[in-house]
């Protein structure tokens, strides 16, 4: 099979474009201009490897990339900035992506969502998500990173009227030089961490099992019309990730616990006379409820339609994963 791979100089896309070579796939890998992914990886020459200068805001880069490609795996985002920043580099990106592939004929997509999608404000504390869990309902409340990802998902889902879309939506994914993210707390540097939460699983997925799992989606017929929840089968909790993350530094932070219920205490008077004032107060994004609730209330995670529909099993345990992560080793070559 010959894959369109956008976003493939990211982290994510360094490690898929490697599993789709080490799978036998051809790769055209969309980047925007010359990248370290073509000068530092061992397989920039592989023979099944082609380079596409490809901006998705530039639509006179689509045509020639989409040409002769027998499906698309779509990993670029824009994860920063403000709301009409991260609308383009999502929301534009992808319809202008889409269209190429009507143009050229392509109907098979594998479109990458997240997590944030969810409504975390009407689960209770201990509930399962699962790809039938409740979304958003007020964007609004949550950062331009869920409002935009809601929205890609709409526009992705009309697409699938009349292609055939496989959405899958990767926990927080992790993996060297990417260990600390936003359901563990604040991290002041390598001296502080405030741990925030304890007990509530992490919805983390190992770079390497994520690859594995979005190659997976292109090749299995049954993943078409679907979408799917990428979340390792081990996870550890938010203590468990710390301890873990602690034992490989030379010298072990000072770890702060706080439970998420306090903060959610100040959280919620705040946001109440915020509302009386009509947004006027900018408070940061762990003051607002819904964001609260998004990072740090304790949930559980499935991936058994994962498993089930892509014949998917992470290779890779948590404690592998992070020593993997904080070793030397090139993780990125193919064989």
């Amino acid at each position: 099979m010959k894959l369109l791979i956008t976003g493939a100089s990211g982290f994510l896309g360094q490690y898929v474009v490697a599993e789709a070579l080490r799978r036998g796939h051809q790769v055209r890998a969309g980047v925007r201009g010359r990248s370290p992914l073509q000068d530092s990886l061992t397989w920039q020459d592989h023979p099944n490897l082609e380079f596409a200068k490809v901006d998705l805001l530039q639509r006179e880069t689509l045509p020639d990339a989409a040409q002769g490609v027998d499906a698309v795996i779509h990993l670029a985002a824009t994860m920063k900035g403000d709301f009409q920043a991260q609308y383009a580099g999502t929301v534009t990106a992808t319809e202008n992506l889409l269209s190429a592939m009507q143009d050229a004929g392509i109907s098979r997509l594998i479109a990458i969502s997240s997590f944030s999608v969810f409504d975390y404000l009407k689960l209770p504390d201990g509930a399962t998500i699962e790809e039938n869990s409740p979304l958003e309902q007020n964007p609004a409340q949550r950062d331009a990173y869920t409002q935009t990802k809601l929205i890609q998902e709409a526009t992705v889902r009309r697409f699938g009227q009349t292609g055939q879309v496989t959405i899958l939506r990767p926990g927080m994914i992790y993996g060297r030089d990417h260990l600390w993210n936003a359901h563990l707390g604040i991290r002041a540097g390598d001296r502080l961490w405030l741990q925030i939460g304890a007990n509530g699983q992490m919805p983390l997925t190992y770079v390497e099992n994520c690859a594995t799992a979005i190659v997976l989606a292109a090749e299995q017929e049954g993943a078409i019309g679907q979408t799917i929840n990428i979340v390792d089968s081990d996870l550890p909790t938010q203590s468990a990730f710390v301890q873990s993350l602690s034992r490989h530094l030379k010298k072990s932070p000072l770890v702060v616990p706080l439970h998420w219920s306090v903060l959610y205490l100040v959280a919620q008077p705040l946001w109440q006379v915020n509302k009386l004032l009509k947004g006027k107060l900018k408070l940061p994004g762990l003051l607002v409820p819904a964001r609260l609730h998004a990072r740090f209330k304790p949930l559980r995670y499935s991936n058994a339609l994962a498993q089930d529909v892509l014949h998917w099993q992470p290779q890779y345990s948590f404690e592998a994963a992070i020593d993997r992560s904080c070793s030397k080793t090139d993780l990125l070559t193919t064989p």
